[in-house]
């Protein structure tokens, strides 16, 4: 019986130890962080607005931290190859996701099966920027205003196509909502592409279709396409003088996200630090040039707003009828 308990006495003592010596790695690893080079995982190619503003804050947050951070673009599966990839990462503070809004709150609704959980697999760090999304139309299209192009969608029920990126993109679904908002029958048109499917309406193959503000903006700039507004619920200070499409308002933003289990205290380093770059006026001009505004949401804010969101949109990838797979 002697025996017995000294056994149990010495185990739990060894479990207390090793408890306590995880703990202590821990706190050593938190408080030595960052001890080697960041890497930021874009789950897209490289070139579009999500890898170059990555690439923007990287550079900035690594001369702020004193370590390298690293872009890696991890592109395929149209964005969930990158992301689960980040989600099986070690929880360490040096592997994060710089992820498009689309990819993220769409994507789970758009595969019967997708590699990852965007709200069990991460801990969310803070959005970085948003970038409006503006309704164009070709110059010779007959409408100046969302309303004329809703009365001639009308006049003319199923002729009034509007090209989209691809089945499911952002595009294509605010396509979707202006058609069940204003009961309009417009044919939807999907290309391989954002750019592909703006330079068709460019040339007058299409008449309509929804862009970001930084793929149409210059066209619109140069009179070859006629914006008649923007799908948000207030002005955007890129363009404050296009029209307010409040129905159509969505949030098109970029965001940080780290593997599920990260310490909270590197999650609040990381975005404090960026929050420091974001607020400098070579950061402001920076993402203006690539028609974005920063955001500073903080990690419990960004973190609140994701169940609502994916809901949301499971709701309009549902009426829509789109799939992937």
């Amino acid at each position: 019986m002697i025996l017995r308990r000294t056994v149990m006495a010495c185990a739990a003592v060894g479990a207390l130890c090793s408890g306590l010596g995880n703990g202590l790695a821990m706190a050593q690893t938190v408080g030595n962080w960052p001890a080697k080079p960041i890497t930021f995982v874009v789950p897209q190619s490289p070139g579009g607005a999500n890898d170059v503003i990555a690439r923007a804050v990287a550079q900035n947050l690594g001369t702020t931290l004193g370590q390298p951070v690293i872009v890696e673009n991890r592109p395929g599966a149209n964005g969930n190859l990158g992301t689960s990839q980040v989600a099986r990462s070690a929880p360490d503070g040096y592997t994060f996701l710089v992820t498009a809004q689309s990819a993220y709150t769409i994507n789970p609704a758009l595969y019967s099966k997708i590699p990852f959980d965007p709200i069990k697999d991460f801990t969310p760090v803070m959005q970085l920027a948003v970038a409006p999304y503006l309704l164009v139309v070709n110059p010779k299209f007959p409408a100046n205003t969302l309303d004329e192009l809703v009365a001639y969608a009308k006049a003319h029920p199923g002729k009034v196509e509007y090209a989209s990126a691809g089945n499911g993109t952002l595009n294509h679904l605010l396509g979707e909502m202006l058609k069940k908002q204003r009961g309009v029958n417009l044919l939807h048109v999907p290309y391989k592409g954002a750019a592909a499917a703006a330079t068709d309406v460019v040339a007058g193959q299409l008449p309509v279709t929804f862009g970001s503000f930084p793929g149409v903006m210059p066209f619109v700039t140069s009179g070859k396409l006629r914006v008649l507004g923007v799908a948000s619920d207030k002005p955007t200070p890129l363009a404050p003088e296009i029209p307010v499409l409040k129905d159509l308002a969505v949030t098109s933003w970029y965001g940080l996200l780290a593997p599920a289990g990260t310490p909270q205290p590197i999650v609040d380093k990381v975005y404090t630090a960026i929050t420091q770059v974001l607020s400098t006026p070579a950061m402001h001009e920076r993402l203006k040039t690539l028609g974005a505004e920063p955001v500073q949401s903080s990690p419990a804010s960004f973190a609140a707003g994701l169940p609502a969101e994916l809901a949301h949109w499971k709701k309009v990838v549902d009426a829509s009828g789109a799939r992937i797979d």
